[in-house]
């Protein structure tokens, strides 16, 4: 191998590596928080949604027997946390023969409950105060 290929070889394998360590850290970072869209108002929630925040209220009981699972966030979507930090329960759906896609995830702060109405791609946090 002659030296300018060899020299053009390692310039080539620097740049390559200096893009890799810079850029990767905020491509993981934008994708982990990439579909927590904001915030909802606890008025604008469905009735059924509003009926599941009650029962987590007062411990239950729920109507299905995976409510109040450990929720792992393997999707990545909400903050991470250690695992049995989240909690998921089913927000009904009239008419589904199943569960459905609606669920609220509950973290262990007070009021930190996210709603998805479309089986964890999004979420919204619930904001209490309208």
């Amino acid at each position: 191998m002659t030296r300018t290929l060899r020299a053009w070889k390692t310039r080539v394998a620097a740049t390559a590596t200096v893009a890799l360590v810079t850029l990767a850290p905020i491509a993981v970072a934008t994708e982990a928080h990439a579909a927590v869209s904001g915030s909802v108002c606890l008025s604008a929630l469905p009735s059924q949604a509003h009926t599941t925040l009650n029962l987590i209220a007062s411990g239950g009981p729920f109507p299905y027997s995976q409510d109040g699972v450990v929720f792992q966030n393997k999707e990545r979507v909400l903050p991470a946390q250690a695992t049995g930090y989240y909690h998921e329960y089913t927000v009904v759906t009239p008419g589904s023969p199943t569960r459905g896609t609606r669920r609220i995830v509950t973290g262990k702060q007070y009021h930190e409950d996210y709603y998805t109405a479309d089986h964890y791609v999004t979420f919204r946090k619930v904001d209490f105060g309208c």
